[in-house]
């Protein structure tokens, strides 16, 4: 089974593919409450516990796991050269849990690579978290979000799709 993850430090979007490519997980986990969540080591304990909860207990005995690689520059308009450190060092702390508790060297995937495999075109001025969701929504039958009542996908879906397509573009590299 494959592993695909989104990781990022407000909500992690995780999806599990049969060998077959058969998604059996799509799901989000939310770590934005400040809370019970105040540092990156409690966030990523919390990605910790479910993923032993998807290995253990849902028994999806993932053997590979694919992981969005984070942005590797600043780029003005974008996230700020902090965002982009937090999120590095949260990536590899989860990836460094990943390898220590279930023994999986993580491998990395950009996310336009990833939508290039999944046959997926961002148009220039196009918001690509939005064109992956509505690709996902008209292609694919086992994919679905509740939205808002102000008709917005709630928190999380992006985060879900863009996890399955993570997964579905490792799947692909795989079978290719």
């Amino acid at each position: 089974m494959i592993l695909g993850l989104d990781i990022s430090t407000s909500i992690v979007g995780a999806t599990v593919l049969t060998d077959f490519g058969e998604v059996i997980y799509c799901e989000s986990w939310d770590l934005r409450n400040k809370n019970k969540f105040p540092t990156l080591f409690s966030k990523a304990q919390e990605v910790k516990h479910m993923l032993a909860g998807l290995y253990d207990v849902k028994r999806l005995a993932f053997d590979k796991v694919y992981i969005e690689q984070s942005l590797q520059a600043f780029r003005p308009g974008f996230s700020s050269a902090r965002t982009i450190l937090t999120l590095s060092q949260f990536n590899g702390i989860v990836s460094y849990i990943i390898q220590r508790d279930f023994e999986i060297v993580p491998e990395y995937i950009g996310a336009s690579t990833a939508r290039k495999a999944c046959g997926i075109k961002v148009q220039k001025g196009q918001k690509a978290k939005e064109v992956v969701l509505n690709f996902l929504l008209d292609n694919e039958d086992s994919f679905s979000i509740e939205y808002t009542k102000h008709g917005n996908p709630v928190p999380g879906s992006y985060d879900r799709a863009d996890s399955y397509i993570i997964a579905k573009a490792g799947w692909k590299n795989l079978n290719s």
